[in-house]
């Protein structure tokens, strides 16, 4: 579960289906990269950071830091 997307959407007063149009994109797909079931593109990493003010790379921490500890990612 990504709380930290949900809670930035809702600081900016946005519903989820408000968002994924703003993005261009299906709800039930921005639905999955709030629960953390599915990662966006970089380019949609990008829009949605840039409509919800944050840098979009938050996105990919947690798999950068795996990466770099030697941890074995599942996706």
């Amino acid at each position: 579960m990504r709380d930290w997307l949900k809670e930035k959407r809702l600081k900016k007063g946005l519903t989820q289906e408000q968002l994924a149009e703003k993005v261009g994109i299906a709800r039930t797909t921005y639905a999955m990269y709030e629960q953390g079931e599915r990662d966006p593109s970089v380019g949609v990493a990008v829009k949605i950071g840039d409509a919800l003010k944050f840098n979009w790379t938050l996105f990919f921490e947690n798999k950068i830091h795996e990466m770099r500890s030697g941890k074995k990612i599942v996706s």
